[in-house]
């Protein structure tokens, strides 16, 4: 904390206390966080970063985490998260950030790209950004990848899934799979598609609508997937998950739902919050670590 005094001609700052985190977390190990940026096949420079694990040791084998936005609002560095970045990386997981097309903060241009696209531009960016971040980084294992987002970026791991089979596997929170139900059912989805589909609806522009739906492309998606949804989420109706679900489970792929009861779109209940953390981190341990005992120990024969 710092009072300012800006009265003269060259403003003086005086620090107000002092916040040691190096003091306080002097027992805690935190992974280190690093800038990485790519140049796409588009000719732009993609920003990101990545968190390393505690301990790293460039020697050995880890699996990697791919989070992208939620919402076109670009990650932040932040130690608490929705998805708590560290903590993954806590848990023995390289973490890749990747700020895409479509992405605020970068210009209108950049930020434009999130119109009438519906994921594929965002999508192209985060596939080639996984591909050249696995390249570039030969501690990651390439068959060890996993992706997650929420919200918009539940809709782009369900749609990624579509489009690549570089992930092992995906947890989607509150995603859209059907941009038609979703402008027509969801609380926001009218407004939003006001912007994010620009003069589109579903009687003139079908293409966009079907090609663009995770669930009219369930039979490309291979991946098993995780879905999660708070059981009255005002934003993004719970129908948007069951029925993805539901046409997973119909064509035999690897799925789960888990719903989480009373919450809204964020889960915001401390103990439920925490189980829905734990759900994820289990998923998670059992595809990309091999370790099936927490994911069996939550739900024993998969109930």
């Amino acid at each position: 904390m710092f009072l300012c005094t800006l009265s003269s001609a060259t403003p003086k700052c005086t620090r107000i206390g002092e916040v040691n985190f190096d003091r306080i977390a002097a027992e805690a190990a935190i992974g280190t966080c690093h800038d990485w940026a790519f140049k796409s096949s588009r000719g732009d420079s993609i920003n990101g970063f990545f968190f390393l694990p505690p301990n790293f040791d460039a020697a050995k084998k880890y699996p990697l985490l791919v989070y992208y936005y939620g919402g076109c609002t670009p990650t932040a560095k932040q130690l608490e998260f929705i998805y708590p970045l560290q903590v993954f990386a806590a848990q023995g997981y390289v973490v890749y950030v990747c700020e895409p097309s479509g992405c605020i903060g970068y210009g209108q241009e950049f930020a434009a790209r999130h119109v009438g696209t519906w994921g594929k531009e965002s999508g192209d960016d985060i596939i080639e950004g996984t591909k050249t971040f696995l390249a570039e980084h030969p501690y990651v294992d390439a068959k060890r990848v996993g992706c997650m987002g929420a919200s918009y970026g539940g809709f782009m791991t369900q749609y990624l899934q579509t489009r690549t089979d570089i992930f092992a596997a995906a947890v989607s929170h509150a995603g859209i799979s059907n941009i038609a139900s979703y402008w027509g059912g969801g609380y926001w989805g009218y407004s939003y598609g006001e912007c994010a589909q620009y003069g589109s609806y579903p009687w003139n522009n079908p293409d966009m609508y079907v090609k663009q739906s995770p669930l009219f492309n369930a039979d490309k998606i291979h991946t098993p997937l995780l879905l999660l949804h708070g059981t009255v989420d005002t934003n993004v109706p719970t129908t948007e998950s069951q029925q993805l679900f539901n046409a997973l489970r119909i064509l035999g792929r690897e799925v789960s739902y888990v719903q989480v009861d009373g919450e809204n779109h964020v889960i915001g209940n401390f103990k439920k919050r925490m189980t829905w953390q734990n759900v994820i981190f289990a998923w998670f341990a059992k595809y990309l670590k091999d370790e099936p005992e927490w994911w069996n120990e939550l739900y024993p024969e998969n109930k």
